[in-house]
């Protein structure tokens, strides 16, 4: 079932009611406020909004400064010009400095759509979590962002958030308890441990339920919070299931994959398959069609875990 409120629409709003009572919070836009919804923040706020043009490296720069002053920034762009454009300003301004700093990518992977391989990021969250003490986070949908953000507001260190623009599939309630850093088991399951994150859930979730029809009992685990990484639950998964598979709208290298491999073979080794992009660029068209292009669609799950269950068995 797809999500009544956009995730963008949601995280402005919580942002203009959790400024209302925390003067610390400003919000910078790289003149992006209509893709991002941040307009509502900038009426109800109008001088804790900075708008800094197409110049995202100068905007990580003036969220430092704004950080050491004591302020909560947040500065937003698409993924890659959130991320890659100015790594080396986050690297060092930010994350070097020890600054409190929350930056937002929008449009994560396939859902750049239209706006084709400039635009499209499968390698957002490999560089972000390589910077020491970046907290790498990924909402599933429109609850999830709500209430995880007093925790990311809360946190003092730099995060970046991953965020799917529009419409998700919904997967979470108001009964969500959210605390960042840990990871959520959606649905039990023996033989094999579907770990997912963002848009790669819902399918997680869809191909749980065709793989009962092969006798298949797949528990699915959102890894909503990519680093640092749920040790107690994923480690649990491996112990219980003997087998996972990785989904991830993102590349292999240096992703979700990765990082949970990385995690497993030093505490509970188990066959790993790996459900994401594997090493290509972007390219326009419609979430659908990159889906199945780069392999990440249910069916590709399905497969995944037939071939990992075979080689646990072996």
């Amino acid at each position: 079932m797809t999500d009544e409120r956009e995730i963008r629409q949601t995280l402005a709003s919580a942002l203009v009611e959790a400024a209302k009572s925390d003067d610390r919070i400003v919000v910078l836009d790289a003149d992006l406020m209509s893709c991002h919804a941040t307009k509502c923040f900038k009426e109800a706020f109008p001088d804790r909004f900075i708008n800094v043009g197409i110049a995202e490296q100068n905007m990580i720069g003036i969220a430092a400064g704004l950080a050491t002053m004591g302020k909560i920034p947040v500065a937003y762009s698409f993924a890659p010009f959130a991320t890659r454009r100015c790594y080396d300003q986050i690297f060092i301004s930010v994350a070097y400095s020890g600054l409190n700093v929350k930056i937002v990518g929008s449009e994560p992977g396939v859902a750049a759509e239209a706006n084709g391989g400039t635009h499209m990021p499968f390698e957002d969250m490999a560089i972000m979590r390589a910077i020491p003490h970046m907290v790498c986070f990924e909402p599933t949908d429109a609850t999830m962002m709500q209430k995880a953000l007093p925790e990311i507001l809360a946190y003092e260190g730099a995060v970046y958030i991953r965020m799917f623009r529009k419409k998700a599939e919904k997967v979470y309630d108001d009964s969500l308890s959210f605390k960042l850093g840990k990871a959520y088991r959606l649905r039990e399951g023996n033989d094999v441990t579907l770990v997912a994150s963002g848009i790669m859930v819902a399918r997680a979730l869809e191909a749980a339920e065709q793989l009962v029809q092969s006798g298949i009992s797949a528990r699915v685990v959102n890894a909503c919070t990519w680093k640092p990484l749920d040790k107690q639950e994923l480690t649990l998964a491996a112990r219980e299931t003997g087998a996972i598979v990785t989904l991830e709208n993102h590349n292999v290298y240096g992703g979700l994959g990765s990082a949970v491999a990385e995690l497993i073979v030093r505490e509970y080794p188990v066959p790993i398959e790996m459900v994401g992009i594997n090493d290509e660029f972007g390219q326009v068209g419609k979430n659908a069609y990159l889906s199945e292009i780069y392999g990440i669609t249910t069916k590709d799950v399905v497969e995944a875990a037939k071939r990992v269950v075979l080689r646990k068995r072996a």
